[in-house]
C-alpha cells in the first residue's frame, strides 16, 4: 500500500540526519496522498540507521494505523490536523533543530533580518504559545489545532510561511511533499541561526526593511517570480 510514498517519506525522513536536523529520533516526516485521504509517517522511536522503506506507517486522517508493523510516530495527531486544515500542505516536519528550538523554548517568533530568511519565508516565523492544564490531555492533537489556530488567527499563509514554532516545545515546516518540508526545515534552522547571531552582534536590530522582504520574496514566488529557469 502506498509504496512509492513510503519510499518518497522515508528517504525525506533520512534527510533529517544528514543537514544535522536530529539527534537521536528527535524528528520525523510524513507525507499525504490527498486522493487516498491516507498519509506516510516516520515509526515512533525507530533509530534512523535502522530504519527502511517498509518500517513506514500509513495512518488516516483520523490517526489510525491503516498499515504498519509498527506504531506510527507519537506526534502523528499533530500531523492530522495540519492535513485537515490546510488542504495545500503534502508533507509535515518536525525536529528538535537546535537553533530553531532554541527560539521556541524562549518563546520568540524569528523575525526576518534579511534576505536569506525573506527569499524563503514571508515576514516573521510565528511562535504559537505553551499548551495549557487540560490541553495537555490531547497534547499532540491540541498541538496542531493550536497551530491552525495561530495561523488563522494572524491570517498567515501556510504556503509563503511553511514553518511554525510551538513555545517550549520545538518548530514544524511544512511544503507540497516531504522533501520540500525538509528543505524548509533546513532553511528555517539557518535563518534562525542567523537571527541569533544578528541580535548577538547587535541587539537594538530592526528587522529588514519591508520593500526588500517584499522583492526578496515575491521574486522566488508568485505570478511575477522571474528567480531561477522556470519563469521566464
Amino acid at each position: 500500500m502506498l509504496e512509492q510514498l513510503k519510499k518518497e517519506v522515508y528517504e525525506a525522513n533520512m534527510l533529517l540526519p544528514k543537514y544535522d536536523l536530529v539527534t537521536f529520533t528527535w524528528g520525523n516526516v510524513s507525507g499525504i496522498d490527498r486522493e487516498s485521504g491516507l498519509f506516510v509517517i516516520k515509526p515512533s522511536g525507530v533509530d534512523y540507521d535502522l530504519l527502511t522503506p517498509d518500517d513506514m506507517v500509513v495512518v488516516d486522517l483520523n490517526g489510525n494505523k491503516v498499515e504498519g508493523k509498527y506504531n506510527p510516530s507519537s506526534d502523528t495527531a499533530t500531523h492530522v490536523e495540519l492535513y485537515k486544515a490546510f488542504p495545500n500542505i503534502g508533507g509535515v516536519v518536525h525536529t528538535h533543530s537546535s537553533w530553531a528550538t532554541s527560539w521556541a523554548q524562549a518563546g520568540r517568533a524569528i523575525p526576518c533580518y534579511g534576505t536569506t530568511h525573506a527569499d524563503y519565508i514571508y515576514g516573521e516565523v510565528p511562535c504559537a504559545r505553551c499548551l495549557e492544564g487540560k490541553e495537555f490531555e490531547e497534547y499532540e492533537k491540541n498541538t496542531g489545532l493550536l497551530i491552525v489556530h495561530e495561523f488563522k488567527k494572524r491570517e498567515k499563509d501556510v504556503k509563503a510561511v511553511p514553518a511554525v514554532l510551538c513555545k517550549n516545545h520545538g518548530p514544524f515546516t511544512w511544503g507540497k511533499d516531504g522533501n520540500e518540508a525538509v528543505h524548509n526545515a533546513v532553511v528555517l534552522e539557518e535563518c534562525a541561526k542567523m537571527a541569533f547571531r544578528t541580535e548577538l552582534i547587535n541587539p537594538q536590530v530592526k528587522p529588514a526593511p519591508q520593500d526588500l522582504q517584499d522583492k526578496h520574496y515575491f521574486r522566488k514566488h508568485g505570478a511575477n517570480a522571474y528567480y531561477g529557469q522556470g519563469n521566464k
